[in-house]
């Protein structure tokens, strides 16, 4: 028997990657071998303490029972500590923080918990392609706003005024910038928060890239009156190589916590306290810990520089995050016919911009998550073919 789905799913596709790395799946069964550098998904392993810890917790009988929602104190103040020692930023860990089992569920819990059925919300175009599923999922109705390379992948304020924001409830804003790799400034940043204040739009800001390949990490909360009318997201799956972890946070001012809770609480439970307390760790981690993770990432990205001087792609060299954008060559419709080419005949896959939105067409992005090896042999691959 066929069941309808629900309203809510029409408009909302599967998402890209499940899909084709199902095709993937299926060349490698037909003996192709495919190299994958379109996943921004860690290879390298977390701290060995951190191990350690989760490895110790899990091994007493006091540990495995139900968490509270709001999380573990010692996580909280671990958070705190770090958005102190790292970002500049005061929070006080019993009211402004919030752990998440990822961050990628604090934007469905943020959508969820403030919007109504028609409530518009600014995305941004490219951008991550779950802030837009989130909204249209919660009822809201996805507004794009078209970052250019020309603007140096900021937002066009000045076009923003221009639109009626009457209905505008929300603005989703991620720097350091997924897919571009563009850096944030403290300009940038209170721009942002200023058009928040001044048009009462909720600002989102999604930052888990501040410490990839990245000396000057900075957090929105840190510009004066943040608090009143952003929450930021952040996460330990990269910076802290933990992404199969599931653990993220979301900070704000007290009472956008206790609304978020609201919905939070009817949705899921805290998470294992073992994981909390490993991921506690790995947030006392020191200089040294980052340092060696992008010496790693920088070799990887001088590579990948090569792959993409061999497909006569266009790029900046300054970009942040484990990705690297490009512009691709005139011979190429766009991003996503230059990936099916190297796919098919390369047996090497690179993520096509358009699936970012309508104005990452004409790139692609290609992923630092993969070892010097496997880089070197995508390499040997394209010169050969």
């Amino acid at each position: 028997m066929q069941i309808e789905k629900a309203n809510r799913l029409a408009g909302i596709g599967e998402y890209y990657f499940s899909q084709k790395l199902r095709e993937i799946e299926q060349l490698n069964l037909a003996g192709k071998n495919i190299i994958n550098l379109g996943i921004g998904s860690p290879d390298l392993p977390p701290h060995p303490d951190v191990i350690k810890v989760l490895q110790e917790e899990s091994a007493k009988p006091n540990t495995h029972a139900y968490q509270s929602y709001k999380g573990s104190p010692i996580l909280r103040k671990a958070i705190a500590n770090w958005y102190q020692n790292w970002y500049q930023v005061e929070l006080n860990p019993d009211t402004e923080i919030l752990p998440l089992i990822g961050s990628k569920e604090g934007i469905m819990h943020i959508c969820m918990t403030y919007l109504n059925e028609g409530d518009q919300v600014l995305i941004p175009n490219p951008g991550y392609p779950t802030y837009a599923s989130a909204v249209k999922l919660a009822g809201g109705i996805p507004v794009n706003y078209e970052l250019k390379e020309i603007n140096d992948w900021e937002p066009d304020f000045e076009a923003l005024e221009k639109l009626d924001l009457s209905r505008i409830k929300m603005m989703w804003v991620n720097y350091p910038q997924m897919p571009t790799g563009k850096l944030p400034s403290e300009e940038l940043f209170v721009k942002i928060i200023q058009f928040g204040i001044r048009y009462q739009i909720l600002i989102c800001h999604d930052n888990p890239y501040s410490f990839i390949l990245n000396e000057d990490p900075k957090s929105i909360l840190s510009i004066p009156r943040a608090k009143e009318i952003a929450i930021e997201l952040n996460s330990l799956s990269k910076s802290q190589n933990m992404a199969g972890w599931r653990l993220g946070m979301l900070c704000t001012s007290a009472e956008k916590i206790n609304d978020i809770l609201t919905f939070k609480s009817n949705m899921d439970s805290g998470m294992f306290l073992p994981v909390q307390l490993a991921a506690a760790k790995a947030l006392s981690l020191g200089k040294d810990w980052y340092e060696s993770i992008n010496a790693i990432y920088a070799r990887r990205r001088e590579k990948v520089f090569q792959l993409l001087d061999l497909l006569e792609c266009v790029f900046e060299k300054n970009q942040a995050g484990m990705f690297v954008w490009a512009k691709i060559p005139l011979a190429y419709k766009d991003g996503f016919a230059l990936s099916d080419h190297v796919l098919y005949n390369q047996q090497v896959f690179i993520t096509p911009g358009g699936i970012f939105g309508t104005a990452g067409n004409g790139y692609i992005r290609i992923s630092l998550c993969a070892s010097e090896e496997k880089l070197d042999e995508a390499i040997k691959r394209i010169v050969n073919n």
